[in-house]
C-alpha cells in the first residue's frame, strides 16, 4: 500500500502557502517620523550647578540605613506598585494576543463516529448495518497583511505594554518619594515634640519663680495668671503634634503595604542638605521621566492605531488549509484522505460610514495625546522650576528667620532683665517668651520643608533606576502567562495542618 500521491499533492499548496507566507506585507499607511519636536524645551534651566548629577537612588543621601529599607520594601510591596505590575502582565499578554494575527493558525482534529442503522422489511425480517469511522486532520489559516492592519494593531499593542511599565516606572518614583516624605515629616514632627516638651518644662520653672515673686509681694496676681496661660497653650499644641506624628506612620505602614499601627520608626535627627546637584539640561527630562516617556509612548500607539483603522477600510484576503484522514478501522485511516486549500476576500461595501467614523475617532485619540504629551513635557519642566525657586527662596527665608529667633532671644533676655529689676511689668517678657517659642517651632517647620523641597526636585528630574525593578512572585494560577523576558510566576500554596 502506497500513499505517494498523497505527499505528491500536499507540495503544489506546501509550496504556494510558503510564498505567500514570504510575501511582505505593505504598509501605506505607516504613520511617519515626527520630525518636530512637539513640545520645545528651554536650552536650560534658571538655576545652574556645576555639581555631578543626582544619584538615582537620590534618597541614599540622607544617610539613614532605616529609610533605605522603607523605601525598598515599599518599592517591593506597596499596593498601588503591584497592582501596575499586574496591569503590566494584562498589557504585555494583549500585545502577545494582538501580535498573533501575525502568524498562521494550525489546529489539528480527530473525531471517531460509530453508527448503528435498521431496517424492518415486510417480511418481518430486520437488517441492521453497523459503520464506523476514525478521522485525522490538520486545518490552517492565514490572514495575508496586504495593507500593513495586522502589524499596524501589533505595534499598537506592543507600544501598549511599553507604556504600561513606564507607568509602572512612576509609580515607583511617587511611592519611593511619598515614602522619603512621610519619614522626613515623622521625624519633623518628633524634634517639634521634644522642643514642646523643652518649652513646658521652661514655662513652667518660669510658673514657679513668679509664684514665688507674687508671695513675696514683687509680682501681681495677673502676672501669675499669665505665665499659667502660657503654660496652658504650650500644653494644648502638645496633642495635634501627637496625633499627626500617628497619622502619618499609618500613612507609612500603607505606603510599606502594612497594616496600620505595624511600623515602628527610629528617632533620628534631619538630615541635613548638601548644594544643589547638577541639573543637566531640560531636554534630559524627556529620558528620565517615566511620565514624559509614557505620553510619547501612547502618542506612537495612536498613530498606529489610526494606521490599523484606515486599513482596516480596504479588502482582507484569508487562506484556509485543510487536510484529513479516514477510516473505517485505525490500521486503515490513511487509506483515505481529503486535502481543500481556499481563499476568500472581504470587503466593506456598505457600512454607515461606520469605519470611516473609526479613522476619525483614532486621529481624535492622536490629538488628545499629543496633547497630553505636551502637558507632561511642559509640567515636568514646571516642577523642576517650581522646586528650585522653593528652594532657593526657602534658604533665603531660613536665614532671615534665623536672625529674627536670635533677635527675639536677646529681647526675651532684655526684657526678664528688666522685669527682675522692676523697671517693667511681666507683659514684655510674655510677649518675647512666646515670640522665641513660636519661632523654635517654626524653625523645625522651615527645614522640614526646605527637605521636602529637595525631595520634589529629586522626584521632578526623575531617574533610570526604576528599570531594575523586578516584578513580584505572582499569587494568581501558576498557568498565567508570563511576561515576556520575566521569569515565570512561581504559585505559592499553604497546607492547613
Amino acid at each position: 500500500m502506497t500513499h505517494k500521491p498523497v505527499f505528491v499533492s500536499f507540495f503544489p499548496a506546501v509550496f504556494f502557502l510558503a510564498g505567500i507566507l514570504l510575501l511582505p506585507g505593505c504598509s501605506p499607511f505607516r504613520p511617519s517620523a515626527r520630525d518636530i519636536d512637539p513640545a520645545p524645551l528651554p536650552v536650560g534651566f534658571t538655576m545652574y550647578s556645576e555639581k555631578p548629577t543626582a544619584p538615582d537612588r537620590w534618597w541614599e543621601q540622607f544617610g539613614n540605613a532605616e529609610l533605605n529599607g522603607f523605601v525598598q520594601q515599599a518599592l517591593s510591596a506597596n499596593f498601588d506598585i503591584e497592582a501596575a505590575w499586574a496591569r503590566l502582565r494584562q498589557t504585555r499578554a494583549t500585545a502577545v494576543q494582538t501580535g498573533a494575527d501575525k502568524y498562521p493558525t494550525l489546529d489539528g482534529s480527530a473525531g471517531y463516529s460509530h453508527t448503528r442503522a435498521g431496517t424492518d422489511s415486510s417480511t418481518g425480517g430486520r437488517s441492521i448495518t453497523t459503520t464506523e469511522e476514525h478521522t485525522l486532520g490538520l486545518s490552517a489559516g492565514y490572514e495575508l497583511d496586504l495593507w500593513g492592519r495586522v502589524a499596524a494593531e501589533a505595534s499598537a499593542g506592543e507600544l501598549d505594554a511599553q507604556v504600561s511599565r513606564e507607568d509602572l516606572n512612576t509609580a515607583a518614583m511617587t511611592v519611593a518619594g511619598e515614602v522619603v516624605s512621610k519619614w522626613i515629616q515623622i521625624q519633623a514632627q518628633r524634634k517639634e515634640k521634644r522642643i514642646l516638651t523643652e518649652q513646658i518644662k521652661a514655662n513652667q520653672t518660669y510658673l514657679e519663680l513668679i509664684e514665688l515673686r507674687f508671695r513675696n509681694s514683687l509680682a501681681t496676681a495677673l502676672d501669675v495668671y499669665q505665665q499659667r496661660e502660657t503654660v496652658a497653650k504650650v500644653k494644648a499644641e502638645l496633642p495635634p503634634v501627637e496625633s499627626e506624628e500617628q497619622i502619618l506612620l499609618h500613612e507609612l505602614a500603607i505606603l510599606l503595604g502594612r497594616p496600620a499601627g505595624s511600623v515602628e520608626v527610629a528617632d533620628a535627627s534631619l538630615p541635613g542638605l548638601s548644594a544643589l546637584p547638577g541639573l543637566g539640561l531640560p531636554s534630559d527630562l524627556l529620558a528620565n521621566r517615566p511620565d514624559i516617556r509614557s505620553a510619547g509612548l501612547a502618542l506612537r500607539s495612536a498613530d498606529w492605531s489610526v494606521a490599523a483603522a484606515r486599513a482596516n477600510r480596504l479588502p482582507s484576503l484569508s487562506l484556509g488549509l485543510d487536510g484529513q484522514y479516514s477510516g473505517a478501522q485505525v490500521g486503515t485511516i490513511f487509506d483515505n484522505w481529503m486535502f481543500a486549500l481556499a481563499g476568500s476576500v472581504t470587503g466593506p461595501i456598505f457600512d454607515g460610514g461606520y469605519l470611516k467614523a473609526e479613522v476619525e475617532k483614532a486621529r481624535g485619540v492622536v490629538d488628545e495625546r499629543l496633547a497630553d504629551y505636551k502637558s507632561a513635557v511642559y509640567t515636568a519642566f514646571k516642577e523642576v522650576e517650581d522646586a528650585l525657586i522653593q528652594e532657593k527662596w526657602q534658604r533665603r527665608y531660613i536665614i532671615a528667620r534665623r536672625a529674627q529667633l536670635e533677635a527675639a532671644k536677646v529681647n526675651l533676655d532684655e526684657a526678664i532683665s528688666r522685669y527682675t529689676q522692676g523697671l517693667e511689668d511681666y507683659l514684655p517678657v510674655l510677649t518675647a517668651l512666646l515670640s522665641v517659642q513660636d519661632l523654635e517651632i517654626s524653625e523645625v517647620e522651615d527645614q522640614t520643608d526646605l527637605l521636602l523641597y529637595r525631595v520634589a526636585l529629586y522626584r521632578a528630574l526623575g531617574g533610570s533606576w526604576t528599570d531594575e525593578l523586578k516584578p513580584p512572585i505572582s499569587t494568581s494560577d501558576s498557568s498565567a502567562t508570563p511576561a515576556p523576558g520575566s521569569p515565570a510566576p512561581v504559585m505559592q500554596t499553604k497546607t492547613n495542618g
